[in-house]
């Protein structure tokens, strides 16, 4: 069956484990002063228990269960401050457990916290930790791991791309532009398991915010004994249902389930293995081989044709996230001409994208914050309700006002990081483009660390193909990626201090309806200066072994693998 393996006792997983991880004891740090290597080897010390205690737990269990997820990319690290992508975020999720969880149908249920209260002016959180919270070394988790982890979060030295996420907390702005210690931060211990955290202000989605792997904890001593290498096999001490047994690069990550998770009980699945499938149809290939569980993709071409053969299987459902392209405006001719982003926009056939290319039920997207996103009222510019040769039209006269035309043709590159479906969507929009508007057009694709690279630095050339998935069920999560000085993660560097401004308006009103209106006029200004091309809002696409029970399609598409079981 499909990402089977044959039964190994805990005495005998000891054995093979002990063998292969022996350095782990004997061999000192790399480049560690000889000083800290005591407490390096301690560490190592106490890891090796953790690890040992998980392989008895499953060999005593009886027969192992494997679960093998395709997971796209390779990730990048798995620093919860430091990651930023899909398939970082995945893994994370069984990993580490932030104070509240996704719970087995993406909803928040509690997580490191096991409950919290609310003061009356709505600013002030109070999280009660659970009594039997632990690392995987055995060591309590408490409210001092996550005012450190928060504060490493925003220290201007971590550069965590996700560092303005706390930005509605006291002082933390101000921390992550350096302009004050990270000690400011509205943070504070008031016991061991007593969290409080101070708000500028009523702030409706805060809690969902917590779900996010940026406001995981991450271990002090696991940090600082091993620095930036703390998150690999062997190092890394987590608290999450699962701990990290395995990485095998451009291949897989192994997961082993982690007997100090306080749920431990009710993990139903042993092992899970976190397979590198860039290449879409060959995920599809491994699936039909049993090889794979799950798909983290399903090849667009190939959907008309497993709705009939794999009907039960497919799992095709609403997704709270937009595709589309950034715009690089530190680059001409795109950063002096709105009117040139508008008319390529415009000349973008999304239907033709979604009925022929995607195939995915997708939603065509001319804004950007998901329809259905709470307390939003939907909307959609003008150009939405035009034909599509209308819009083609107005583009062609906008590309001829920029200037651009048979006598000058316009070239540009469109990046994407490693998929035959983005890579399909390119092709299809740079042949729209020459159709209709003469647009030369180079494709670039790359591999995801590489492609994270670029887009992070800005150093793509044009268009770079780019998704953003809801971390948080409320517009603001999408409206600030627009926000001018948000770093690495501001998709086109676009800067409109009149957007700004009307964020800055929104997060102080109280009110929600008004706060709502607010937001939809900072996404009519945002997108009348098309800094991006919305393409189309996503739908999650997976096809799921039968054998794989408790998988609940959701808004999120979350699925942490200790919701999950096995049944071959």
């Amino acid at each position: 069956m499909a990402g089977s393996s044959p039964a190994m006792t805990g005495r005998e997983w000891l054995g093979q484990f002990s063998r292969k991880s022996a350095w782990l004891i004997r061999k000192p740090h790399g480049g560690t002063p000889f000083s800290t290597r005591r407490k390096d080897d301690s560490m190592r010390h106490h890891i090796l228990i953790g690890l040992v205690a998980a392989a008895l737990w499953s060999g005593a269990a009886g027969a192992e269960t494997l679960l093998s997820r395709g997971n796209g990319g390779q990730p990048e690290t798995l620093d919860v401050h430091k990651s930023v992508g899909i398939p970082e975020a995945w893994i994370e999720l069984d990993l580490f457990e932030g104070l509240l969880a996704p719970g087995p149908k993406g909803e928040l249920v509690p997580g490191a916290a096991e409950s919290w209260t609310v003061s009356d002016d709505g600013k002030t959180y109070t999280f009660r930790l659970r009594a039997d919270g632990r690392w995987s070394d055995g060591s309590p988790v408490t409210a001092q791991d996550f005012v450190y982890s928060w504060r490493r979060l925003v220290d201007p030295k971590t550069a965590a791309p996700y560092a303005y996420f706390l930005d509605r907390i006291v002082g933390a702005k101000e921390v992550r532009l350096g302009q004050k210690p990270a000690e400011a931060l509205g943070v504070r211990a008031v016991d061991d398991r007593t969290l409080e955290v101070s708000l500028l202000g009523p702030t409706s989605y805060f809690l969902s915010m917590l779900v996010n792997n940026s406001t995981f904890p991450v271990n002090r001593a696991n940090v600082e004994a091993f620095g930036a290498a703390f998150a690999r096999p062997g190092n890394l001490v987590s608290n999450g249902a699962y701990v990290l047994a395995e990485d095998v690069p451009q291949s897989h990550m192994t997961l082993r389930k982690n007997p100090q998770f306080h749920d431990a009980a009710s993990v139903k699945i042993d092992t899970v293995r976190y397979v590198v499938t860039e290449d879409v149809d060959s995920e599809l290939a491994r699936f039909k081989a049993g090889e794979l569980d799950v798909t983290t993709e399903v090849p667009s071409q190939q959907v008309p044709a497993l709705r009939q053969s794999n009907a039960a299987e497919l799992h095709i459902a609403p997704y709270l996230g937009i595709y589309f392209y950034a715009i690089n405006l530190n680059h001409e001719p795109w950063k002096s001409s709105p009117e040139l982003r508008r008319a390529l926009s415009l000349a973008v056939d999304r239907e033709i994208i979604i009925d022929k290319v995607a195939r995915g039920n997708q939603t065509a997207a001319y804004s950007f914050v998901p329809p259905g996103t709470s307390g939003f009222p939907a909307w959609q510019p003008e150009e939405a309700g035009w034909t599509q040769e209308r819009r083609d039209q107005e583009a062609k006269a906008l590309l001829a006002k920029a200037g651009y035309g048979p006598g000058k043709p316009l070239q540009v590159k469109i990046t994407y990081n490693t998929s035959e479906n983005h890579k399909k969507i390119a092709v299809a929009i740079a042949a729209m483009w020459k159709q209709k508007l003469g647009v030369d057009t180079v494709l670039e694709n790359l591999e995801w660390s590489t492609y994270l690279t670029q887009h992070h630095q800005k150093q793509f050339q044009d268009f770079a193909r780019t998704g953003w998935i809801g971390q948080y069920d409320d517009a603001n999560f999408f409206l600030e990626l627009q926000r001018s000085g948000i770093g690495e993660l501001s998709t086109s560097d676009y800067s409109n201090p009149a957007y700004d401004s009307l964020l800055d308006q929104a997060s102080a009103e109280t009110d929600a309806a008004k706060r709502a209106a607010i937001l939809q006029r900072a996404e009519r200004l945002m997108i009348a200066d098309t800094p991006v091309i919305p393409i189309f809002f996503y739908t999650s696409r997976h096809l799921v072994s039968p054998a794989v029970k408790g998988w609940a399609d959701n808004l999120r598409d979350q699925h942490p693998t200790r919701w999950l079981s096995v049944e071959r």
